[in-house]
């Protein structure tokens, strides 16, 4: 189960200063070079952005799932792991779909992380409609 953020000011969610912070880096990468980057470069300058500013952050992050016994070793790859509390997902698509959410979900589900951002870079500007913050809950 998911929930969405991010539409409204004052919004309350898990980990609000590093996503915040996430989103600042973000806004500021796109800012500086535009939406018409390759996704993997957003990924790179990104993470650069959110070291720079004092953020512990993992890139690539490969997820093991189990399933009746059966170990399946990198059945996911998560784009980014910030201060080990927050999932990035980058994209660069004309429009977020359910898939896209559904990817982040399952990323927070079997990683044990509580909080995603689902960033769409191609989205010019990229607060108007380009971030999403997903919460998972435990049900």
């Amino acid at each position: 189960m998911a929930r969405f953020w991010g539409e409204h000011e004052g919004d309350e969610h898990p980990h609000m200063e590093i996503t915040q912070a996430i989103i600042g880096a973000a806004i500021r990468v796109q800012s500086s070079l535009g939406p018409g980057l390759l996704e993997d470069a957003y990924k790179v300058l990104l993470a650069h952005a959110l070291r720079l500013d004092g953020h512990k952050v993992l890139r690539e992050v490969y997820l093991d799932i189990e399933w009746e016994g059966l170990l399946v070793e990198r059945a996911y790859r998560m784009d980014l792991v910030v201060d080990d509390r927050v999932v990035v997902e980058a994209k660069t698509v004309e429009k977020l779909v359910e898939a896209h959410f559904a990817q982040v979900n399952t990323q927070l589900r079997f990683s044990g992380f509580e909080v995603g951002l689902l960033l769409n870079f191609r989205q010019w500007p990229l607060k108007e409609g380009g971030i999403k913050r997903i919460v998972h809950t435990r049900a």
